[in-house]
């Protein structure tokens, strides 16, 4: 997995590329939702201290990863959070499912672990891209080690620097319909 940190910054790019839309700023509960969303799939590693098997639906990159969750997600965050704000519910719905989404897409760009069940709990099949250049990250403290650091030269080059090429794209978006607006 990519660590929690390239999932927040690549969702926050992408938080961007959403503001870039729309007219209006975005509160602050708006960004920390998105970082919030980006991470919550890997809340199931708390399965490990209770002794449940990787490869369980219940597992790592288990059924928090699947489509049904970045979905459930979305609306759950958009009913509770966003009522009466500005942009329509079905809107802030499906950017939060995305933004959940967006979690098992880059674990599928990973090297190691037993894939992603996308498709849970339809099916316990675990998916990987066919191409995988992120370094998986150790989980725990074997994170604090030259192995952690080979991770985050591979996340800088394949996850952080697209995130940085989204907000550049997204500001130039949004300078030019400014402009063009006028």
């Amino acid at each position: 997995m990519p660590t929690i940190f390239s999932h927040a910054i690549f969702a926050s790019a992408i938080g961007g590329a959403f503001r870039a839309g729309h007219s209006q700023r975005l509160p602050a509960r708006f960004w920390i939702l998105t970082a919030l969303c980006a991470i919550l799939p890997d809340f199931d590693v708390i399965g490990f201290a209770f002794r449940v098997e990787y490869g369980s639906i219940l597992g790592h990159r288990g059924i928090s990863h699947s489509i049904l969750f970045s979905l459930l997600t979305g609306a759950v965050v958009s009913l509770i959070f966003f009522s009466g704000f500005q942009i329509p519910k079905w809107k802030m719905g499906l950017y939060f499912a995305a933004i959940t989404f967006t979690h098992p897409l880059l674990d599928m760009f990973t090297d190691g672990g037993l894939g992603v069940a996308l498709l849970a709990p339809f099916s316990s099949e675990r998916f990987f891209f066919p191409w995988r250049p992120v370094e998986v990250s150790p989980i725990g403290a074997g994170f604090f080690s030259e192995r952690g650091l080979t991770v985050i030269a591979s996340e800088a080059l394949w996850i952080i620097l697209p995130s940085i090429l989204i907000v550049i794209a997204s500001s130039l978006f949004r300078r030019i319909s400014l402009r063009d607006s006028r």
